[in-house]
């Protein structure tokens, strides 16, 4: 009998078909796997709450922290003797040195109420105005001699008595006739206007001119003025001579607030330009200074309170 001899062809189709089947049931199973997938994410989709309320998650970290300084700042007015006494019932060593507090300070001229401002005004003008009807009346007062008085008086008497004699020789018919006309008509009504006397033609002008009224003018040199003392400055100018003049000036004008004043003129230099500072002294303090500084300042003059360095 014979042999039958195999060969390798016959293997083949079966190692290839086993391969297909391995494949189809993996992707199989893949495909039920992604089905079972959907299926169960489309359930729980369908399935959720809508209306359920959501879940935040809290935040990381304590819901309060402890600020760096937990006593707070300090508060004002520690450290005082008063407070030693009340904390711990004894009083506390006296200090090495003691400090007065400062003056209170008048409110400046732009930070003042506008009613205070124009009463300022008001009294500034006032007293710059009596000043002058005083320079005035002392002027008309004044006489430039008795020689010019007396004649003035002699001319008016002579006149009058010429007048009074021509009246009585002219006859009482006239002055009769004349009163007669000038009657009113009516009871009560003006008949005739007022006229003015004529001025008599030979009376000489009396001069008028106002006589320079001597005033004592105190200065003080600024090396004797103590440092810190309240001085109003009036200006800055190039000679002293110029500066004496402006205090004249000035003292004409407000006479009623310079009257008790001191002037003083200070040589300075700054810049290379040497000037006059003209300054007032005598005031009780520099509240005392700013209040006429106000008054100047409302009559339209330069004034800066200032203290002596």
């Amino acid at each position: 009998m014979a042999e039958m001899q195999m060969t390798g062809h016959g293997n083949g189709p079966t190692s290839a078909h086993g391969f297909t089947t391995m494949a189809n049931w993996a992707g199989a199973a893949v495909s039920m796997a992604l089905l079972v997938g959907v299926g169960v994410w489309g359930y729980k989709l369908i399935m959720r709450d809508v209306s359920g309320v959501p879940v935040v998650r809290a935040a990381e970290g304590p819901m309060r922290v402890a600020p760096d300084n937990p006593g707070g700042s300090s508060a004002a007015h520690q450290g005082l003797a008063v407070n030693q006494i009340a904390g711990t019932g004894t009083s506390a060593p006296p200090p090495d040195q003691l400090t007065l507090a400062p003056r209170p300070l008048d409110l400046a001229q732009e930070d003042a109420p506008q009613p205070m401002l124009s009463a300022r005004a008001d009294r500034a003008s006032d007293r710059d105005m009596n000043a002058r009807l005083q320079l005035a009346e002392d002027s008309t007062a004044a006489p430039g001699s008795d020689s010019a008085i007396q004649s003035l008086a002699d001319q008016i008497a002579a006149d009058a008595a010429a007048k009074l004699n021509a009246g009585a020789d002219g006859g009482g018919a006239a002055l009769e006739v004349e009163e007669a006309a000038a009657a009113p008509r009516f009871p009560g009504s003006l008949t005739r206007s007022l006229r003015p006397r004529l001025r008599p033609q030979d009376l000489r002008a009396v001069s008028l001119a106002a006589v320079p009224v001597s005033q004592t003018v105190t200065e003080l040199s600024p090396e004797t003025i103590a440092t810190g003392t309240p001085v109003v400055q009036l200006g800055a100018f190039d000679s002293a001579e110029i500066a004496r003049a402006e205090w004249d000036r000035l003292s004409g004008r407000f006479s009623d607030f310079l009257e008790d004043k001191s002037r003083v003129v200070q040589k300075a230099n700054s810049g290379g330009r040497t000037f006059y500072r003209l300054r007032a002294h005598g005031f009780v303090d520099i509240n005392d200074a700013r209040r006429l500084c106000a008054a100047l300042q409302a009559g339209r003059a330069e004034c800066i309170p200032v203290t002596t360095r």
